[in-house]
């Protein structure tokens, strides 16, 4: 079991959404995604959190509140991952982890491709954020 945690970045009222470049596993390549990463030992979910976001985006972000905590298994790993909505008005669009980004709007979330644990997340963003 991995433990994981992303960021659900608010712009205003759009979100960031970021795509992975091609992986290890073709089943998470090229899909849309919410950022962040593991959790080092010892190391608490909104601070690792923090300090993924730095490290992917180079931005600071303000954690408003913990969203959801999700497992999924995929065919080979399984997360947990701790969600939560935050807020920056700082990112210029300079990526270094991922290959694109979209500022969407809740209700166009589903458009995108979206690696399949973070479904769950999207289909819960649209029904309780409107734009």
């Amino acid at each position: 079991m991995i433990e994981v945690s992303a960021a659900i970045i608010f712009i205003e009222k759009k979100i960031l959404c970021f795509q992975r470049g091609k992986g290890k596993y073709d089943y998470v390549s090229f899909k849309y995604e919410f950022p962040g990463g593991k959790l080092n030992e010892n190391e608490d979910a909104e601070t690792a959190l923090k300090r993924e976001i730095k490290e992917e985006l180079r931005i600071e972000i303000e954690i408003e509140n913990k969203f959801k905590t999700i497992f999924f298994k995929y065919p080979d790993f399984e997360i947990k991952m701790h969600t939560f909505i935050c807020r920056t008005n700082n990112f210029e669009g300079k990526l270094y982890d991922h290959i694109d980004y979209k500022l969407q709007k809740v209700s166009k979330l589903k458009e995108l491709d979206w690696i399949e644990a973070d479904i769950e997340l999207v289909e819960e963003l649209m029904a309780k954020y409107d734009d």
